[in-house]
């Protein structure tokens, strides 16, 4: 109202916004009080403006002069003032429109026909896109609403094909960091993590890595081929999988607070970090969620690895990884997740509740609607069920400490965990470690006492986690080694190196290491590639160190003793499960061994019945169990190496081999080698293995490096380091898989039917299984050098091994016999040094003999002109490679080896002990 002027329209008199928001009608903003013609300025006239207050205008600057004080305590914005114009003022750069992405171009009237083409290509491009959705009779209304809103846009902005949602998280987090400082916290870490502001930044700062960590800008040398984790993102929406698996030092090295967090407090931290990846998907991929509707981020490579008998007190509720042997696994029972009831009275249906242990009791609880207290019903339609299995992880064979039993741990699988590994499998284990309630336990233990288990999170097989652990520069040493034309006698050379001789034996044990190449026939009829090998001789001939080595060296194996082993424990047993008391098997030796080696020592120990149950085993690799109303095949894929001693204690070259050993043939038709160790007496062999042996004792001593002498350092560089040999074995048993092609099959044939025709004479029986037998070690030659063919060389070495194996069982008249008579196969398969070595051996035998005839007592020798005739009888002409190898020089700093020398006016060959001797006596004899 207006007292004594003129009032102004409304059109003209804007509203005046107080700081409360409230709006009065004022004078206009763009008029100043001076300017108004009607002014209080003016002397003629007063006027008197009544504002909301009922303020009249001879009192506003008493109230602004009061406001200005409100002004300092309180934060606001004055809208009217003397600069009130200034907000109107002209500025180019924010006047003028944006003109990218605009078309200013001028287009003339599509025609009816070019309108009906255009409306034909949007038909069909929509009808492609229809073909390639989910599916709508699977879909909710809800879902198929949803499904039709983008569509307009997605057909006016297509997508790129190569992108895969790659753009759309461009912008989605920010860089900036939060002003939230989740180190500094108090009290209890999971209080801490529950916070709904912690919550935010721990998903934020997670999804940032999802999105911009590069794996290959770490540092890390194992790192440099891991793809980004938003391919890893796409990789897994790929195969429609539920698991997103995350390594763990990638986190610490980005966000090493929430790695910290992930371990210790693994059940709350992994939610938020699904719930993170969920969103990224969903992002990336909108209709993801229709697939599967929950992300499982799976942390892998912890870097920290407990022993299941470690597992203490400390480690309750914190991510732990072990690993062990699956020794049992029940069926897949539905596990309840998210449950909702049905109230009896008014069917209002209460929930979701979030089941972590047993079923919620409702017992007690209010009805919302009808404020009865029951019944309750559970809802079977809207609650929520997961998969749900238990495995029994027993220690792995080659880890239990002496003279201790292995302990196991039951673990839990759920969601698509489950059934990814059987019975038998060495596996890894990342999860949760947490107590269960048992009243079992309670009830025998008399106070309360809980069970502990392992909700896995990450279940791993060990092949594959050893595979990963190769790392590039491991690859490329491996593949360095192979190019070696020596390869094979190096490996030979590096089989239980602490063990003198036995050359035979270290092949057959190589060959068995590497393995054949297993065939599947129409996927009807499986032919084993494990090479078997039995190891029969006198006692103290290193038969259980050889088992023993087999054990540490190979990737994955079980040791074992004949008179402890039963025919239950090598295949299988029946018990009961005590979770749901139904009956389940569980693995032996033999399927503990799976995909490795099965060591079983004290062979002949074995009762009969015991010993034929591994018959199916050898050969068809399974094991048949019909017990109990449980009918089934366990897998059995392994080698067996078997160690066991003559009937008599010693061999006895004069009798048959079946009257040697309390073995059956059916039992010996499955061993691909037999290797025949006798304890004979030989000088020379003796005083080389009585100095080897003083030699190992004194290195092996606690104080060797403290009083080492560089002189009998060994530095055999013919043997290649245990480690490295464990990988190469484990690269080329899984890249390598040579095929038998371009090879002399008339050979093969023609050695087969000579055996059978010698074998008659009373040693080892030849069948056709020994033809398989010479192919599985050809393959197991060719992957020592990791060929994907078969060579002639290679057969070489398996007919020389399988001939050794036969000649060796036979008695001494026949066994000289038929190394004469295959003495063509034999000598093609050696190696030239290894043949000379060989050659020069059997001259100092005969000197040695002829000098204990002569009963002179000066060192043995060997003409050299004798020892070149000998070359050439075995087609060896040039020597001088022989006089500069291992073969003849011996180790550096071992008095074993030979050396050349002119004494007496003729070169001679002696010992490298006797080289002094044998001067000295020759100079007295000269005298």
């Amino acid at each position: 109202e207006v007292v004594g002027a003129r009032r102004l329209p409304d059109s003209v008199m804007p509203a005046k916004r107080t700081r409360s928001g409230a709006s009065v009608e004022g004078s206009s903003p763009s008029m100043s009080m001076s300017d108004d013609p009607m002014s209080p300025d003016d002397p003629g006239e007063t006027t008197e403006v009544l504002e909301a207050g009922g303020t009249s205008q001879a009192e506003a600057p008493a109230r602004r002069a009061g406001a200005a004080g409100d002004e300092e305590e309180e934060d606001g914005e004055e809208l009217i003032g003397d600069d009130m114009g200034a907000d109107y003022r002209p500025m180019g750069a924010l006047d003028a429109y944006e003109a990218d992405g605009l078309d200013e171009n001028d287009y003339e009237e599509m025609s009816g026909k070019a309108r009906a083409a255009a409306e034909a290509e949007l038909a069909a491009r929509e009808q492609r896109e229809k073909a390639s959705r989910f599916p709508k009779a699977l879909m909710t209304p809800e879902d198929d609403d949803e499904e039709q809103r983008p569509r307009r846009r997605r057909r006016e902005e297509p997508e790129d094909p190569d992108d895969e949602g790659g753009a759309a998280l461009e912008g989605l987090v920010d860089e900036d960091d939060s002003d939230l400082n989740l180190e500094d916290y108090q009290g209890p870490l999971i209080d801490w993590i529950n916070t709904q502001a912690v919550r935010d930044e721990i998903t934020k700062r997670f999804k940032r890595f999802l999105i911009h960590y590069d794996p290959s800008t770490s540092g890390r040398s194992e790192d440099k081929n891991e793809p980004k984790y938003s391919y890893r993102v796409r990789e897994m929406c790929k195969m429609n999988s539920e698991s997103l698996r995350v390594n763990y030092m990638h986190l610490s090295t980005k966000v090493p607070i929430l790695a910290i967090w992930v371990a210790d407090a693994p059940k709350a931290m992994l939610e938020l970090l699904d719930s993170a990846a969920m969103e990224v998907v969903r992002i990336m991929f909108p209709a993801y969620e229709k697939i599967q509707q929950k992300i499982h981020v799976r942390i892998t490579d912890l870097p920290i690895q407990d022993s299941i008998r470690d597992l203490r007190q400390i480690h309750m509720g914190c991510l732990v990884k072990v690993t062990g042997v699956v020794t049992r696994r029940s069926t897949v029972s539905p596990q309840l997740k998210t449950c909702k009831y049905n109230c009896g009275n008014c069917g209002y249906v209460l929930g979701p509740f979030t089941v972590s242990g047993p079923e919620p009791k409702m017992a007690g609880t209010q009805c919302p609607s009808c404020q009865a207290k029951g019944p309750y019903s559970l809802n079977t339609e809207q609650t929520v069920y997961c998969n749900y299995q238990r495995l029994t992880l027993q220690e792995s064979p080659g880890s239990v400490p002496p003279g201790r039993l292995p302990r196991h741990k039951e673990v839990i699988l759920t969601w698509d965990l489950i059934d990814m590994v059987k019975p038998g499998e060495e596996i890894e284990v990342t999860g949760v470690y947490v107590t269960s309630f048992d009243s079992k336990l309670n009830n025998k233990s008399g106070f309360p006492v809980f069970a502990t288990v392992i909700e896995a999170n990450h279940v791993q097989k060990k092949e594959d986690a050893d595979l990963r652990a190769l790392t590039d520069e491991d690859k490329k040493e491996i593949v360095r080694l192979s190019k070696d034309p020596q390869i094979r006698q190096k490996i030979i050379a590096s089989i239980a190196p602490s063990i003198f001789g036995h050359r035979n034996i270290k092949t057959a044990l190589s060959l068995s290491m590497f393995g054949g190449q297993e065939k599947d026939v129409n996927n009807k009829h499986r032919i084993r590639g494990d090479i078997n090998v039995l190891l029969l001789g006198d006692p103290g001939t290193a038969k259980s160190q050889f088992l023993k080595y087999v054990e540490k060296i190979s990737p994955r194996a079980v040791y074992t003793t004949g008179q402890g082993a039963s025919a239950v424990g090598l295949t299988a047993a029946v018990r009961k499960d005590p979770l749901t008391n139904e009956w389940v098997l569980e693995g032996g030796a033999l399927v503990l061994a799976d995909k490795g080696v099965c060591m079983i020592d004290e062979f002949d120990k074995m009762n009969d019945s015991d010993r034929t149950s591994i018959h199916e085993a050898m050969e068809q690799q399974t094991i048949s169990i019909a017990k109990a109303g449980i009918t089934a095949r366990l897998p059995a894929r392994c080698a067996v190496i078997a160690a066991a001693n003559p009937v008599k204690g010693r061999y006895d070259t004069a009798l048959a081999f079946a009257d040697n050993v309390d073995l059956s043939e059916p039992i010996l038709s499955r061993f691909d080698c037999i290797c025949v160790v006798k304890d004979e007496v030989d000088p020379i062999a003796d005083e080389r293995l009585a100095e080897f042996v003083v030699r190992s004792h004194k290195r092996s001593h606690p104080n060797a490096e403290e009083h080492a002498d560089m002189e009998d350092a060994p530095a055999d560089g013919n043997v290649i380091d245990q480690a490295l040999l464990r990988k190469y074995i484990m690269y080329a048993r899984t890249h390598t898989r040579p095929v038998l092609s371009q090879v002399d099959e008339g050979k093969i044939v023609q050695v087969y039917t000579e055996l059978r025709r010698e074998s008659t004479s009373g040693g080892v029986a030849v069948a056709v299984r020994h033809i398989e037998s010479i192919i599985r070690m050809a393959e197991a030659s060719a992957r020592m050098h990791l060929r994907d063919h078969v060579r002639h060389d290679d057969v070489d070495l398996a007919i020389s091994v399988m001939l050794n194996s036969v000649i060796d069982s036979q008695k001494y008249a026949v066994k000289q016999s038929m190394k004469r008579k295959f003495s063509k196969y034999l000598v093609g398969a050696q190696d030239s040094n290894q043949l000379l070595e060989f050659q020069l051996q059997r001259l100092f035998s005969q000197a040695h003999e002829l000098n204990v005839l002569r009963k002179a007592f000066a060192p043995a020798a060997v003409d050299v002109e004798d020892f070149e005739n000998k070359a050439r009888e075995v087609s060896v002409e040039d020597l001088a490679p022989f006089y500069k190898s291992m073969n003849f020089l011996g180790e550096a700093g071992s008095q074993f080896g030979f050396r050349r020398t002119r004494a007496g006016g003729r070169d001679v060959i002696v010992r490298t002990n006797d080289l002094a001797a044998y001067e000295a006596a020759v100079s007295a004899k000269a005298a």
